[in-house]
């Protein structure tokens, strides 16, 4: 028989525990720039690693004819590693409300559920873009994934007495110290330029800087030789004063806003070096019931990889005006 028109099934459900993972990935794919920009990967461990292979400078390369070739020197990977960390919401819904039906559909449990999703993808945003060191945490301390601002280390520009960012190797290991921050400067575009540079020569085509609001303004401003457009330019009887794409000696990038920046920093990313490594993908449970309310958890443990920092670069410390 054919089921009735209009009839709730678990097929339309984003809220079933086996497909939140996919609820998460679709929440307002605009407003989560960088997480919906990067690609992603499954881990087994609270401390998961990857192999970073760096090729050996060009050179002159000539050989004379029938002659004893010696061996070259092995291209052997280092290992690079972060923490993942957990994040979640918890709702709780009286079985009044819930019973209610003059309430708003907000205050409904299943709706409570779909806020707290939105706004733990929120959180994972924010944290993921911040230049927070990594942590392995300990009994009572929660663990801390590196950001994205404690992997860049190779193109950092920033004001003075400012510190790079250090690992728990001389050459490998996770991010165990921040980016720190140095004094005040004004932004130009010369520091794009020169960033957009440095990933050029790494090897990496850039396509995306990001920015705060703030910097964002700044950068529509920029009266340079380069090429600014706007999403909207090709209406006449428009006036635009924005720069959304910009093309530079080094080719062209988006430059988009974001409302969970860190403040005063600007990131030129080549998003396919980086990763969302996921040890639990985003899940509900059902807490224990202790009285007259339902209540309900939403959770993730998850981790950033970055396979080529030298791909990437910051702006570090630049001024809101």
């Amino acid at each position: 028989m054919a089921v009735p028109s209009n009839t709730t099934e678990t097929y339309s459900s984003t809220l079933i525990r086996e497909n939140l993972q996919n609820a998460l990935v679709n929440i307002n794919p605009a407003d989560h720039i960088f997480m919906n920009a990067i690609g992603s990967r499954n881990i087994t461990n609270t401390l998961f690693e990857w192999g970073k292979v760096t090729l050996a400078s060009a050179g002159a390369n000539r050989q004379i004819e029938g002659d004893d070739l010696s061996n070259t020197a092995s291209t052997l990977p280092v290992r690079l590693s972060n923490y993942s960390q957990i994040s979640s919401k918890v709702t709780q819904t009286s079985s009044t409300s819930s019973a209610t039906q003059s309430n708003p559909d907000a205050i409904g449990h299943a709706m409570q559920l779909s806020l707290k999703l939105a706004e733990l993808k929120r959180d994972m945003e924010k944290m993921l873009l911040d230049n927070v060191a990594g942590s392995a945490g300990s009994s009572g301390n929660a663990r801390s994934t590196a950001g994205l601002g404690a992997f860049i280390r190779s193109n950092v520009q920033a004001g003075g007495s400012a510190t790079v960012p250090t690992l728990s190797g001389t050459t490998a290991g996770y991010p165990n110290q921040a980016r720190g921050d140095g004094s005040d400067r004004t932004l130009v575009e010369d520091m794009i330029q020169n960033a957009l540079k440095a990933t050029w020569e790494a090897g990496s085509t850039a396509t995306m800087v990001m920015c705060p609001a703030p910097q964002k303004v700044l950068i529509s401003g920029f009266t340079g030789n380069s090429q600014k457009y706007s999403v909207a330019m090709n209406n006449p009887k428009q006036l635009t004063n924005a720069i959304d794409i910009y093309v530079g000696d080094f080719g062209q990038v988006d430059i988009v806003p974001s409302r969970y920046m860190p403040a005063k920093t600007i990131y030129v990313i080549d998003p396919q070096h980086i990763k969302m490594a996921y040890l639990q993908e985003t899940k509900q449970e059902p807490l224990a019931k202790t009285g007259l309310s339902e209540r309900s958890m939403i959770s993730c443990e998850y981790g950033l990889q970055v396979d080529a920092e030298e791909a990437l670069a910051v702006i570090a410390d630049v001024n809101d005006s």
